[in-house]
């Protein structure tokens, strides 16, 4: 309907009746307030809850990458007062232990992930639990460049050690943080059934380590040698459990 307004009437000399024609803008804004203030439905409630471990995962992923960057910081630029490629090759423990390192860190990433897609709650627990072993990841760089300095040296046990000794830490960390999650029950159903199987595959992960610390006093190649196979036995999947077995 065509409404023709004549503006040159004042507007106190128009009938009481009178009323301004509907406002285009006006009837936008009450079509989004209808909307807006419609009943929200169970299922948009629900979807916050199935990504509550989102931030937990987008934190956690900025910290294993920031510490993989820093691995590279090691390797330096070799002095120009000697030739290039003997100062490139003097320079082997530190390729040894970024090479080492990086790989370390990212299979700890690749469990972490697998880990998260089975957690499906989140409580400050499970945040705190998150955080010790971020504590231990950002550790990681500075163990690599006390190997790198001391490797074939006679104070290479010492970096061995202590080497060694942080992913003895950080195998028990990822240990606090499945079982506290299971304790919890903060896992999907599908996952809470195998939850055991999976907690006695993460468990001998310390006992191991400890094994790899121990033998740094017998040998430090060896010890090295038995962390690396360490790393790729973790970065195996797990295997899944069969209900009723």
């Amino acid at each position: 309907m065509l409404v023709v307004v004549d503006n040159s009437v004042p507007y106190d000399k128009r009938p009481e009746t009178w009323r301004p024609p509907p406002c285009r803008s006006y009837s936008v804004i009450r079509a989004v307030l209808t909307f807006t203030l419609q009943p929200v439905s169970g299922d948009l409630i629900k979807t916050p809850m199935q990504s509550e471990t989102a931030r937990i995962e987008a934190f956690s992923d900025g910290v294993y990458a920031i510490a993989i960057t820093l691995l590279i910081l090691e390797i330096k630029v070799p002095p120009t007062t000697q030739p290039l490629t003997r100062g490139l090759l003097a320079q082997w423990p530190s390729y040894f232990a970024f090479l080492v390192s990086f790989w370390f860190i990212g299979v700890m990433w690749v469990n972490h992930h697998r880990l998260f897609t089975q957690i499906r709650k989140a409580d400050n627990g499970l945040l705190f639990a998150n955080l010790l072993l971020l504590l231990g990841v950002t550790v990681v760089p500075w163990p690599t460049s006390l190997l790198a300095a001391h490797l074939g040296k006679p104070d290479q046990l010492a970096a061995a050690v202590v080497f060694n000794g942080t992913y003895f830490f950080l195998a028990i960390f990822f240990n606090v943080l499945w079982r506290y999650a299971v304790h919890k029950r903060l896992l999907d159903l599908a996952t809470q059934t195998s939850a055991n199987a999976i907690s006695k595959q993460y468990a001998v992960g310390p006992l191991l380590y400890l094994i790899c610390l121990g033998l740094s006093w017998i040998s430090v190649p060896a010890s090295l040698a038995m962390n690396v196979a360490l790393a790729v036995f973790f970065a195996l999947p797990p295997k899944k459990t069969v209900a009723g077995c």
